[in-house]
C-alpha cells in the first residue's frame, strides 16, 4: 500500500492516522510517498491528496476511512508483514 501525500497537508496527517488505526486491526506495510518530489506522481495525483494505492489502484483519496481499509485490505491474499 502507498499513501500519496504532500508537506503540510492536514489530510494527509489524517489519512495516516487513519491507516495506523487499521494497521492496529490488520498487519500491512505501507510507504509514504511525496507527490511533489516526483514530477509524474504530481502530474497523476497532485491535485487529489492524499491518495491511498492498495495494490496499485486508488481506493481513497481525500479521506481514509478505517473500517473501509480494513475490509479493503482483509479481502486480499496476501499483507506484507514487513512492517512499514
Amino acid at each position: 500500500m502507498v499513501l500519496l501525500s504532500r508537506a503540510d497537508c492536514c489530510l494527509c496527517d489524517e489519512a495516516l492516522a487513519a491507516i495506523e488505526q487499521a494497521r492496529s486491526e490488520v498487519p500491512f506495510t505501507f510507504e509514504i510517498r511525496d507527490v511533489d518530489e516526483d514530477p509524474a506522481l504530481a502530474a497523476l495525483y497532485g491535485e487529489e491528496v492524499p491518495v491511498v494505492l492498495v495494490d496499485g489502484r486508488k481506493a481513497f483519496k481525500y479521506r481514509v476511512e478505517p473500517r473501509r481499509l480494513v475490509r479493503t485490505l482483509r479481502g486480499r491474499r496476501w499483507f506484507g508483514l514487513r512492517g512499514a
